[in-house]
């Protein structure tokens, strides 16, 4: 969905809505979802060095934020789930990393795996994404994406080293 000149000016005209565009990462005229994600990787690169429990605190108070901050751009630009809202794609892509072995190789394939269950809409996401309106619609489905992506992730690490020993 293309964004028109007054809703671009709504979007930045206030704090929530550059928090929303991942700091203008969903301004993006090609993919915006894709570079939030990717865009999403340069704090995932300080984040997986908190502990488990400081990472998921992380996750979780930005998830709130995204709720917010999404609910009010949902009502002030009058579209359900706009592509330029891409903090959902932040949380959705440290979701699907959260368990990840160090290295980039796991890194790039939580990328794939997250892309490919937010574009691909399994359930629960699908159901998430049809029924759930708002700010926390807006959030959920990329967050259930991102669970399942991690669910993956963890499989094929332990794949992974179960065949390596």
């Amino acid at each position: 969905m293309s964004m028109t000149a007054q809703q671009r000016r709504v979007l930045l005209s206030h704090p929530a809505g550059w928090i929303a565009s991942g700091f203008g990462a969903g301004l993006s005229p090609l993919a915006p979802g894709t570079v939030g994600s990717a865009v999403a990787l340069l704090p995932y690169l300080w984040l997986r060095e908190l502990p488990l429990w400081g990472y998921l605190g992380v996750v979780l108070a930005v998830f709130v934020v995204g709720v917010l901050v999404s609910h009010l751009l949902v009502a002030r630009l009058g579209a359900e789930d706009p592509g330029y809202i891409v903090i959902d794609e932040f949380v959705g892509q440290w979701l699907a990393l959260a368990f990840a072995p160090a290295g980039w190789i796991w890194i790039v394939a939580g990328f794939l795996l997250f892309r490919l269950f937010d574009v691909w809409k399994p359930w629960p996401v699908s159901w998430a994404d049809r029924n759930v309106g708002g700010g926390l619609g807006v959030m959920l489905d990329d967050a259930l994406a991102g669970v399942l992506a991690a669910a993956v992730l963890a499989g094929l690490a332990w794949s992974a080293a179960r065949f390596a020993a």
